[in-house]
């Protein structure tokens, strides 16, 4: 039987992971988000001042159905994200490229039991929105979610998944080791973000372009 081994990074102690709870509005939807790395997950448990938990678990995975986002175009996974996410659509541009998306690109999740893909924090959720309002180009999105080192997540989804997890113990995590950590991923993004921002594309497809072209899923220049 195939197992995998999850952490779930938290300021509490979480036992027993609870079907239906949570926000809905992550990346890919109400479910219970994990991590295979036990550093991220414990960067994830700390506040600034705080110790958290990096809660572990084994997940049996022989029955379940598995959505990976990454075996998709980078485009697949924004339409996702844009579905879940809450945030203003602030030009024409952005809220007909969101559009678009939902409309060519969104994979429904819901005959899945688990989905496992790129994590957008907040501050790389940033490169999406520029994405999407042309500030930089298709080749800069992917290029800063590959290199961004923020490992894959995945996310229970459906009422047979949690059945399917067994806790199997917690880590303390340190806040004087693990929020730096965060602190350092967060400021190498921030700084990435504006590199990407002051880079001339010119050439690159951007979100206009998709539109424009009427580019779907199938077309070269996504993969």
């Amino acid at each position: 039987m195939s197992e995998i081994l999850l952490f779930h990074g938290s300021s509490n102690i979480i036992e027993k992971p609870l079907y239906g709870v949570g926000k809905a509005w992550n990346d890919y939807g109400l479910g219970f988000y994990c991590t295979e790395s036990i550093n991220l997950a414990k960067e994830w448990a700390v506040s600034e001042e705080t110790d958290g938990y990096a809660n572990r678990y084994k997940l049996k995975i022989d029955n379940l159905k598995v959505l990976n986002v990454r075996e998709y175009t980078m485009l697949h996974w924004l339409a996702i994200l844009v579905a879940n996410r809450e945030f203003a659509t602030l030009t024409p541009v952005m809220r007909r490229g969101k559009e678009w998306l939902l409309d060519k690109f969104l994979i429904s999740t819901e005959k899945f039991d688990i989905v496992r893909g790129y994590r957008a924090d907040d501050s790389y959720f940033s490169f999406a929105k520029a994405f999407l309002s042309n500030q930089i180009s298709y080749r800069q999105l992917s290029q800063a979610m590959y290199l961004g080192d923020l490992g894959e997540q995945i996310m229970l989804k459906s009422r047979v998944a949690f059945e399917s997890i067994i806790f199997d113990g917690y880590e303390k995590a340190d806040f004087h080791i693990y929020y730096p950590k965060k602190k350092v991923r967060d400021e190498d993004a921030r700084k990435r973000y504006k590199k990407f921002l002051e880079e001339d594309d010119i050439d690159g497809l951007f979100m206009r372009d998709i539109i424009r072209e009427k580019i779907t899923a199938n077309d070269s220049r996504l993969q």
